[in-house]
């Protein structure tokens, strides 16, 4: 299972993005929902388990980035962190 699988759960994405258009692309889709579907947004970090108490002190303290820019970052870092855990605990190669 790569990145991209993971994230393609919650969103309809390109499988050949590179890192940059992968994070520019959750950059539009957090941007999308926050200004149009704010519900659908918290069920998508709920459901990838996003640290709400981190991300709440991220986006009061983090200066120079957008919110969607700084919850797009925590939701990859999160997605990042379940891929190595499973690979870390898979019997098979993931």
């Amino acid at each position: 299972m790569s990145l991209i699988q993971i994230i393609s759960k919650d969103f309809d994405i390109n499988e050949n993005l590179t890192e940059n258009q992968l994070r520019a692309a959750m950059v539009d889709a957090f941007t999308y929902l926050i200004d149009n579907d704010f519900q659908k947004l918290i069920q998508i970090l709920y459901k990838a388990d996003v640290d709400q108490y981190k991300l709440k002190e991220l986006l009061e303290t983090v200066e120079g980035k957008s919110s969607a820019e700084i919850i797009a970052d925590a939701y990859i870092v999160r997605q990042m962190a379940k891929l190595e855990t499973w690979k870390k605990y898979s019997k098979t190669q993931i």
